[in-house]
């Protein structure tokens, strides 16, 4: 019996053992998967808050103005790039954008009003104006040398390698990600190509190092003013692998590891242990008590069994009774354990909704990364709805209820339009690609007076539609209707205080082809403007911004197609050329 007795306790400590390292590999490969899933999420965060910013210097490398200021300085030019480096800093939020020339001397800034303005201040000692000026474009993250506010720094050269005129800087700031981050459960770092912490959620981490930092890190560092006098000392643990040490044992956790889309730069996410740790012990702990129970109900059987033997027939009666009150607990136990199980199996559900509503509240933050252009996108279906709206209350109060629920019936549309703009958005972040088909232009041409119709009627504009509306094209619907709406919409601002304004909208189909034509009977282009009309930032409006024409373009040739300005002698004409479907 003794031997039984101790066979039964190695049984129960192997138990124990095997539970306690599947329950701390349970806690490392849930932890991990935690922390992976966090680092791919906060990774996409990062990389939408920089691609809104990454083509704007590229684009204004386009605007004339800013090669002719560092070509030929001239205070009229620099007051005009002021102002727009000032607007795009607004609309974008950009934290500042600057324009360097070839000296390292800032001859323009967003900021040019400010006490802090980086105008007269020289850059020339920075990596991202040297870089850009031998490779075309270069980035840095590093502290402002005048405000001490740490951005990174995207750069790109003004003019070519043999004669380059200058730098176009733009700064941005990561406040926003940094607040999201500091709400997550772990602990989310973005380390640059020396292991310097540059963007976290825990402010008190911020520039500091992951290990130290070698003589040679710190003297690059030192030469460039990177970070300017800061100590960058380590943080206050080890990482080793994918295990975090810290000085608390409790504090021990894993660590997951992304690109991040910045140059040498990477993601990590640190995930405490503890949490997994502790309900996997406890799993642990229900599996070595079941196992405990059932060793112990086998040595009482066996030795019910030995007693039975001594006690032969007189016993048997008796011995069969305990037998059965010993079944009937078991039972009980058995009962019990399941409930527990149930219950397991409750709280595991709940946690993995609980996870999912988390990663669905991530997945709509990334989708509020919209530009300044998705609000001209959007106002002109909420302005007629409110007008909609607004028309509908003076048609109750008349008591003319058809009409007014016409109108209702076009706001329910209206709103349903507003759904297929935001979902186009989102397919745009997340590059998908749009939804080509064929498009029937008459329909697209109801959508598109649906919204504009009624500041055409107000206008006194003779709207006039030519040829088969029938014929169906290639093209994406939204961006066609995009397209349409801005052709027009460019018409009724030219048309101005023209006697009997007049607007054509004609189709001609060939064989292979369609052409759309929007004409007007207004004062036409000005010649200066004829040859960069489809440059972006180059407008004839006043509070234009000079992107409609330019982003139009872009569109129909993603279609296969074509969007130029016909001279004709009277007023101006654009002519869209799509692929017949």
């Amino acid at each position: 019996m003794a031997l039984v007795a101790v066979i039964g306790l190695v049984l129960v400590g192997a138990v124990a053992l095997g539970a306690a390292r599947w329950a701390r590999g349970q806690a490392v490969a849930a932890t991990d998967a935690a922390a992976a899933e966090l680092a791919r999420a906060n990774a996409g965060l990062l990389t939408s808050e920089l691609q809104k910013f990454r083509l704007l210097p590229l684009v204004l490398t386009e605007y004339p103005d800013v090669p002719a200021l560092l070509d030929a300085p001239s205070a009229t030019v620099a007051a005009r790039v002021n102002a727009r480096l000032e607007l795009l800093a607004r609309r974008t939020d950009a934290a500042a954008i600057y324009v360097i020339d070839a000296r390292g001397r800032t001859v323009a800034a967003s900021n040019h009003r400010l006490p802090t303005s980086f105008v007269g201040q020289n850059y020339g000692f920075r990596p991202y104006f040297r870089d850009a000026l031998r490779d075309g474009s270069a980035e840095l993250f590093a502290l402002g040398t005048i405000s001490g506010v740490p951005g990174l720094y995207l750069a790109q050269r003004i003019g070519t390698l043999a004669r380059p005129l200058g730098v176009v800087v733009v700064k941005i700031e990561f406040e926003r990600v940094q607040s999201a981050w500091a709400a997550q459960q772990g602990t989310t770092i973005v380390t640059d190509r020396h292991g310097v912490v540059i963007v976290t959620g825990r402010p008190d981490w911020r520039f500091r190092a992951v290990a130290p930092l070698s003589a040679e890190s710190r003297r690059a560092i030192r030469s460039s003013r990177q970070y300017g006098t800061l100590p960058l000392s380590p943080l206050p643990l080890t990482i080793a692998g994918a295990d975090v040490r810290q000085a608390d044992p409790d504090a021990a956790g894993r660590v997951a590891s992304v690109a991040a889309p910045l140059a040498g730069a990477r993601l990590h996410v640190l995930m405490p242990l503890r949490p997994a740790l502790a309900s996997a012990n406890a799993n642990a702990r229900l599996v070595t008590l079941a196992a405990l129970a059932l060793i112990v109900g086998a040595l009482v059987l066996v030795w019910r069994a030995r007693e039975r033997q001594q006690l032969q027939a007189a016993a048997r009666a008796a011995l069969e009774a305990q037998v059965a009150e010993r079944t009937a607990e078991l039972r009980e136990t058995n009962k019990q354990l399941e409930a527990e199980s149930a219950e397991r199996a409750r709280a595991d559900q709940r946690y993995r909704a609980a996870r999912e509503e988390l990663a669905q509240a991530s997945r709509l933050g990334s989708l509020g990364q919209i530009t300044a252009g998705v609000a001209h996108e959007i106002n002109q279906p909420v302005a007629a709805i409110r007008t909609f709206a607004d028309n509908a209350r003076q048609l109750l109060d008349r008591g003319e209820t058809a009409r007014a629920t016409d109108n209702l019936g076009r706001i329910s549309a209206l709103t349903e339009r507003i759904g297929t703009i935001t979902a186009e958005l989102r397919n745009f972040a997340r590059k998908r690609t749009p939804e080509i088909g064929a498009v029937e232009i008459g329909s697209a041409l109801d959508s598109v007076m649906l919204l504009i119709g009624d500041r055409v009627r107000a206008a006194g504009v003779a709207f006039e539609r030519r040829g088969d509306l029938t014929v169906r094209v290639i093209a994406d619907r939204v961006r066609l209707e995009q397209v349409l709406i801005n052709l027009v919409q460019n018409a009724l601002d030219a048309l101005g205080s023209t006697e009997a304004p007049r607007v054509i909208l004609a189709v001609e189909a060939a064989a292979e082809r369609a052409r759309i034509t929007v004409t007007d009977n207004g004062p036409g282009v000005p010649p200066d403007l004829r040859d960069q009309l489809f440059t972006p930032f180059v407008t004839g409006r006043e509070a234009g911004l000079g992107l409609g024409l330019a982003i139009s373009r872009d569109i129909a040739r993603d279609f296969g197609g074509e969007l130029i300005l016909v001279q004709t002698g009277e007023g101006a004409q654009f002519e869209l050329t799509l692929l017949r479907a």
